[in-house]
C-alpha cells in the first residue's frame, strides 16, 4: 500500500491546457474517485499518475518516492481499463500469469497468486476458458485479477464498468468495494457516473476543464457543494436552481424572496454587497415537501408548481414543472418516495425547508451556511 502525492501538475497538449495546477494528496489505503464530465481531465490525470502521459510541470510521488520521470513499469502500479485488454488467444489462467512471467516470478509463486486472485474474484472455474467465452462481467473480473496478482502499491481503474449493462454495473461496483476492504490497497478510480462515485468512494475529486472544483467525502459534496457546478453534478435528479432577490441579512442569515409569496430567511451569510445581485437559491428535488410542514418547527420557502411531466419509477416519483420566480418562470423538479396523487397539467403547493437550501452568488460560488466548518471553502 502507498500514498500518492500530486503537486503542481500541469499537462499541455500543444496549446491546450488539459490539466492546470493539480494538487492532490491521496492517503495510504484510500479509495478515491475522479469524476467529472467528458473532457474534464479525469482520465488524463490518471494516466499522468500511471506514467502513460508525460507531464509538463509538477511532480508525482508514490509512497514518498518521486516517480515523475519513471516509466509506468517502474511505478509499482496496476491498471484496469474500460475495454478489459485481455489477450484473446490465451486462457484466463494464462492472462493472469502473463504479468508475473514477464517479471520473472517463479512458477510456484505464480500458481499461488493466480489461485488466490481467482478465488477472491470467484473465477476459479473459468481459468481454462478463453475471454471470448465469458460474459462482460466475467471478463472484467479476470482483468481485475490480472491487476491483483502483481500485488501493486496502487490500483488504477479507468471507467472499468462503462461497457456493462446497468444491473451488472451495480453488482460489479459492490464487488470492487468488497475487494478494496479485503485488500486495503490504495485505489484511484475514474468514472463519469456520479452515482458510481457516491456509492464507492472514500473521497471524491470533482474535475472540470482540467481543474479540481472540490475534494471531499460523498456526504460533504452532497450537502456542502462549494459552487453551482458541484451542486448540479452531484445528485440525481440535479439540484434545482431558482433566481431570488436579496432583502436583508446579517452574519448568520439572509432573507430572500423567490416568488410572489412571503420572504424566507435562510441560515446563510454573510452576503457581501457585491454579491447581492444575481443570487440563486438551490435545493435538491428530494428535499421538497408536498405537504405543509409544521410552521413552528420548520421554516420553508412556499411556491406554486405547475406540474408538466410525472415519472413513475416505482420506489420514487419525479415531477417536472415550473414555478413563478422574481425573474419569471423557472423549471423545477420534485422527487418523492413512492407514488403521488398529483396529475399532469395541474398545480400544487410545494414547501422547501430553508435548512436544506444553498445560496450561490453571481460567480456561482456558494455562500457559507451557518454551521459549516471554517475550512469548508
Amino acid at each position: 500500500m502507498a500514498n500518492v502525492l500530486v503537486s503542481g501538475l500541469v499537462k499541455h497538449f500543444g496549446s491546450v491546457v488539459a490539466l492546470n495546477q493539480i494538487n492532490l494528496d491521496i492517503e495510504d489505503g484510500e479509495f478515491i474517485v475522479f469524476v467529472g464530465p467528458s473532457g474534464s481531465g479525469k482520465s488524463t490525470l490518471l494516466r499522468c499518475i500511471a506514467g502513460l502521459e508525460s507531464i509538463s510541470e509538477g511532480t508525482v510521488k508514490i509512497a514518498h518516492v518521486d516517480v515523475t520521470g519513471l516509466d509506468p513499469a517502474d511505478r509499482d502500479l496496476s491498471m484496469v481499463f474500460q475495454n478489459y485488454a485481455l489477450f484473446p488467444h490465451l486462457s484466463c489462467r494464462a492472462n493472469l500469469e502473463f504479468p508475473l512471467k514477464t517479471e520473472g516470478v517463479g512458477k510456484s509463486d505464480i500458481d499461488k497468486r493466480v489461485d488466490q486472485a481467482a478465488r477472491l474474484l470467484h473465477v476459479l472455474d473459468l481459468l481454462d476458458r478463453k475471454p471470448s467465452s465469458l460474459s462482460g462481467g466475467q471478463r472484467q473480473r479476470v482483468a481485475i485479477g490480472r491487476a491483483i496478482v502483481k500485488e501493486p502499491k496502487v490500483f488504477l481503474f479507468d471507467e472499468p464498468l462503462s461497457n456493462l449493462d446497468a444491473e451488472l454495473r451495480i453488482r460489479m461496483r459492490v464487488e470492487i468495494v468488497k475487494l478494496h476492504r479485503q485488500l486495503q490497497n490504495t485505489i484511484i478510480y475514474v468514472t463519469h457516473d456520479q452515482v458510481e462515485a457516491m456509492t464507492m468512494a472514500d473521497r471524491i475529486v470533482v474535475l472540470r476543464a482540467g481543474a479540481i472544483e472540490q475534494v471531499g467525502r460523498p456526504h460533504d459534496l452532497y450537502h456542502r457543494p462549494v459552487n453551482r457546478f458541484v451542486a448540479s453534478f452531484i445528485g440525481a435528479p440535479q439540484m434545482n436552481m431558482l433566481p431570488c432577490t436579496h432583502l436583508a441579512g446579517d452574519a448568520s442569515s439572509t432573507t430572500i424572496r423567490v416568488g410572489s409569496h412571503a420572504e424566507s430567511r435562510l441560515p446563510v451569510g454573510p452576503v457581501r454587497d457585491d454579491e447581492k445581485e444575481g443570487l440563486v437559491v438551490g435545493f435538491r428535488p428530494e428535499h421538497i415537501s408536498l405537504a405543509r410542514p409544521d410552521a413552528e418547527t420548520t421554516e420553508t420557502i412556499e411556491l406554486e408548481m405547475s406540474v408538466e411531466v410525472i415519472e413513475h419509477l416505482g420506489a420514487a416519483t419525479n415531477m417536472y414543472g415550473t414555478v413563478e420566480t422574481t425573474s419569471g418562470k423557472s423549471e423545477i423538479t420534485v422527487s418523492q418516495s413512492g407514488p403521488v396523487t398529483l396529475l399532469e397539467g395541474h398545480s400544487s403547493r410545494i414547501w422547501i425547508p430553508v435548512a436544506d437550501c444553498h445560496l450561490f452568488n453571481s460567480n456561482d460560488n456558494a455562500i457559507k451556511r451557518h454551521g459549516d466548518p471554517p475550512t469548508w471553502k
